[in-house]
């Protein structure tokens, strides 16, 4: 028996085995195709309800089956997955062409879409409106217009395409695997925090190793560039880590950047745009290339002296110990902590004893209910892909079920880096009337438990676990009737708005006075620390927006060519973001080739959204600031036009609905004390 075909609401990860993946596939492909197949060739007249509607409700196996196949990819891989996901990536890529390019379907859906337009949609509500125009125009964007070899063509491209981004995920993750730095010599660790110790400690024992082994992972790399005082070590981590897949092996991504950039050229170039960033950008807030490099220029204006003067401030420092070695980008972590020490007696260590994980979920959660009235209750019966991983039951304040929550928090070789939302089940409405809840999940590399210590979160994974549970109230509050416009089908450039919205509250006194207690004594965060993060909040803020445009600007950079790219990534990048350099260069680093937002992530020509949203995100907080942070009307507001309402409106349309104008950049500048 298939254990997708199952009669609970959750995913049956207790019975699901490797080999399943692929017929299931297969059998949900099957499916998919008689629905279509069904909506073809009715007889009746094509209408919203029986083309549209019935459009949007097809693949409902297809889609389940894939959410946990990919979601298993990023967060529990294998071999056999990684191979298998070769495999099925051109297979899927093809049915999906075939329904997208089908075009007797295209020709229902179109008259549908003309039909309505005529009467200027005035019989559709906003949802439906969205849903036609944006069903109508996914087509016209797949290529459903162009002539019999062009759709060729373009079938050929988008399946290379899903085969490239895979295999630079797996390049990277295997790449970020392979490399360790083992210490035995205890003098080597001069500097590091006891936490990294023992995390160090930890990971060499279940490598049965002796002494101390640092990866690349998160909890291991960052502390390490902060607090080593061997500058020698430092600097082979940063070599390390900066230098992912461009070495002379089966996991170099130099080529695969070509062909993926290209190809995304190639397609939108088909489709009759100039650039792939201007195909993308149709579909976004911004919605023309000269929108983005407006906003980025805008914040090199504003931030670039203040980034300039926190780089010196940083590099004077370094010299004082350096003497005339040069200042080099593994100084700048290092120092620009000492930096910080000496300013506001500060630093993630002393504030680690007090972010025990297990408190840090009761106060995010918490601000979930003193929010908007919600619960979360662990459920122990609902079986999980890995031991790391809780499940909880997400209800309302009616205790009615809102959604499942899946939350994952500890690196392991098999997850790729970073934190990510995922969902394994969307919302949406039955023909019945029925609310069809959501199953989500957050997937983070947070620092874990060692036999010394239970897990001691960072300020800034604090932060992150926050972000991430943003984009996870997205989901959980999602409330729409179509699948398609739930949750986080929302524009690329507004999906980050609830995210960076939740970060706000990090560093606010009312809520770490709400869970912040030693793990040890249980005396709470003291005010005089807390009065220090306040204070320091804004330490090289402008450095970090700058390296965000930097990146904003590598990314418009790739996806505004016209011509073939044949170029070195290398020297590419260096003069993409020269306009924003602040740190010196170091021959044969690469940000390019690991770079898997832009290469395999979803934010090709997309990577500026984060700072797109967070002039949304500052200016919506600001709302919040002026009647409370924990106001529950102004939160209900939030709730309802915008954490529900998913993509069923343009995101503009929502966002002054909730925050009563247009956003401007001033609030961002205020809150980071450059205006």
């Amino acid at each position: 028996m298939n254990p997708f075909y199952t009669p609970y609401e959750y995913t049956p990860f207790d019975t699901i085995k490797e080999t399943d993946y692929e017929p299931a596939i297969l059998k949900g492909i099957e499916e998919e195709d008689k629905e279509i197949d069904q909506i073809v060739n009715q007889p009746e007249a094509p209408t919203f309800e029986n083309t549209i509607e019935a459009l949007d409700r097809t693949g409902e196996l297809l889609g389940k089956v894939t959410s946990v196949f990919y979601n298993q990819l990023s967060a529990e891989t294998s071999d056999y997955l990684d191979e298998l996901s070769q495999r099925m990536s051109p297979i899927l890529t093809e049915h999906s062409n075939n329904i997208t390019l089908n075009k007797r379907l295209f020709r229902r859906v179109k008259a549908v879409y003309e039909n309505h337009a005529a009467k200027d949609f005035k019989d559709l509500d906003a949802e439906q409106k969205m849903l036609l125009t944006t069903t109508y125009e996914g087509f016209v964007r797949k290529g459903a217009n162009l002539p019999d070899e062009q759709q060729k063509r373009l079938r050929a491209l988008s399946a290379e395409l899903s085969v490239l981004t895979l295999q630079f995920s797996q390049n990277k993750l295997k790449d970020t695997n392979d490399f360790l730095l083992h210490i035995t010599n205890e003098e080597d660790l001069e500097g590091l925090p006891e936490s990294a110790i023992n995390l160090a400690r930890q990971t060499a024992k279940e490598r049965n190793m002796e002494g101390y082994a640092f990866t690349l992972q998160a909890p291991s790399y960052m502390p390490f560039l902060t607090y080593s005082a061997k500058r020698e070590l430092r600097e082979k981590m940063y070599l390390a880590y900066h230098t992912l897949c461009t070495h002379p092996n089966d996991n170099n991504n130099t080529d695969i950047v070509r062909k993926i950039v290209n190809l995304r050229r190639e397609m939108a170039q088909m489709l009759g745009y100039d650039t792939y960033a201007d195909y993308a950008l149709a579909h976004r807030m911004a919605e023309k290339p000269q929108a983005v490099y407006d906003l980025l220029n805008q914040l090199i204006d504003a931030y670039m002296p203040t980034a300039q003067a926190e780089v010196k401030a940083v590099e004077d420092l370094c010299h004082q110990t350096l003497n005339l070695q040069p200042f080099m980008p593994w100084d700048f972590p290092y120092y620009a902590n000492k930096l910080k020490e000496s300013r506001y007696n500060l630093n993630s260590e002393m504030l680690r004893p007090y972010f025990q994980l297990a408190k840090v979920k009761e106060g995010v959660f918490g601000l979930a209910h003193r929010l908007y009235g919600i619960t979360f209750r662990r459920n122990h019966e609902v079986p999980v892909y890995h031991p790391d991983v809780e499940v909880y039951d997400v209800m309302d304040k009616d205790d009615s079920p809102l959604a499942l929550l899946y939350a994952d928090f500890h690196p392991r070789t098999s997850k790729k880096s970073g934190a990510w939302m995922t969902s394994y089940k969307e919302q949406w409405k039955e023909k019945n009337g029925k609310n069809s809840r959501p199953q989500v999940a957050i997937v983070m590399n947070l620092s874990k438990a060692t036999d010394e210590q239970p897990a001691l979160l960072t300020l800034g994974e604090v932060e992150t676990f926050l972000h991430e549970f943003g984009h996870a109230l997205h989901g959980i509050f999602a409330n729409t009737t179509y699948r398609s416009l739930s949750g986080t089908n929302v524009y690329w450039d507004f999906v980050e708005l609830p995210s960076q919205f939740m970060e706000n509250f990090s560093t606010e006194k009312e809520f770490l006075n709400t869970f912040a207690t030693h793990y040890k004594t249980g005396e709470p965060l003291p005010q005089e620390l807390i009065d220090r993060i306040t204070a320091s909040r804004n330490f090289n803020v402008a450095y970090a927006c700058m390296r965000q445009v930097s990146f904003g600007l590598l990314d418009m950079a790739y996806y505004t060519m016209k011509d073939a790219f044949t170029a070195d990534p290398i020297p590419f990048e260096q003069q993409a973001w020269s306009r924003v350099k602040l740190l010196p260069s170091v021959e044969g680093t690469c940000m390019t080739t690991q770079f898997s937002h832009i290469m395999a992530g979803g934010y090709s020509a997309g990577y500026y959204s984060y700072k797109w949203a967070e002039v949304l995100d500052a200016d919506a907080f600001s709302l919040f600031q002026e009647r409370g942070i924990f106001d529950p009307e102004t939160a209900q507001s939030f709730r309802n036009n915008i954490l529900s309402r998913g993509g069923t409106e343009h995101p503009m349309t929502l966002y002054k609905r909730f925050r009563g104008q247009a956003p401007t950049i001033h609030a961002l500048l205020r809150r980071n004390g450059i205006q």
